[in-house]
């Protein structure tokens, strides 16, 4: 068992009784997939104080049920479930759609949960036990970028002759169809943003992500995302030709083809 950390938001004040329909309109919504009851309890308080409006399965077929066939905001969703783990939910999602906010838990200190979920199309994870308002200041980041401003250029042009539809978020390389989800197309735009230029991976997190504050995060998100981008567009991700790192700078983007 899991114990939520000791910072719980049964130490937070009430939220008010009464909001216009305005503000009800205005909440995010948002959906917890998590099969430990008291987690569940101490998140659906959390986020509710938070002003979300809260919906929860602690069944993964449940969960799957509802994100398919709900709207949501933003999904939290757990490895570890009944029915159906949090892996097979995720992939299920994004085969739907490739612009919905998901964040995972996983285990404490589980490189492989983290590589899975992130491979399989999280966007970001948080690893258990966790900072409770760490945790609200991710989600927020995650909605911040939910609808971000598209280029004018319906075409994302990559130096291997890549073109990414930049609104289905599809390319076709190597005669196959790839799809995208809407945070790799967004570390493209920004990496051909300052083409031939690093992007430290603080930027990244700030720009992509919408952290506001990197100093104190912990996350190996920047580097699986560009670990998958890598596999998707590289003739050979071992020794990329495109996306190339830069020892203590960043990422960058080639703007012309070195072959």
């Amino acid at each position: 068992m899991v114990a939520m950390p000791e910072e719980t938001v049964s130490q937070t004040p009430e939220p008010e009784k009464q909001e216009t329909e305005m503000e009800e309109s205005a909440k995010k919504k948002l959906l917890i997939v998590e099969d430990e009851q008291a987690i569940l309890r101490g998140l659906e308080d959390l986020f509710t104080f938070n002003g979300f409006d809260v919906h929860s399965r602690s069944d993964g077929q449940e969960g799957l049920d509802a994100a398919l066939n709900q709207k949501f905001d933003c999904i939290i969703l757990d490895v570890m479930l009944p029915s159906l783990d949090g892996f097979t939910i995720c992939d299920r999602i994004r085969k739907q759609s490739r612009e919905q906010p998901i964040l995972m838990l996983t285990a404490k200190n589980s490189e492989e949960d983290i590589i899975n979920g992130l491979a399989l199309g999280a966007d970001d994870y948080m690893s258990k036990p966790f900072s409770v308002r760490e945790l609200v200041l991710r989600v927020q980041a995650l909605l911040r970028r939910t609808t971000p401003s598209h280029s004018d250029d319906k075409l994302l042009q990559i130096n291997n002759g890549t073109q990414i539809n930049t609104y289905d978020l599809s390319a076709k390389i190597g005669g196959k169809k790839v799809l995208f989800t809407r945070r790799e197309v967004d570390i493209l735009q920004l990496l051909k943003k300052h083409v031939d230029r690093p992007v430290s991976r603080d930027a990244l997190l700030s720009e992509v992500w919408g952290y506001k504050n990197c100093d104190h995060l912990d996350t190996r998100t920047v580097d699986i995302h560009m670990a998958k981008l890598r596999k998707k567009i590289e003739k050979d991700p071992k020794h990329p030709s495109s996306i190339i790192t830069i020892r203590g700078e960043g990422y960058l983007l080639r703007g012309n083809n070195p072959d």
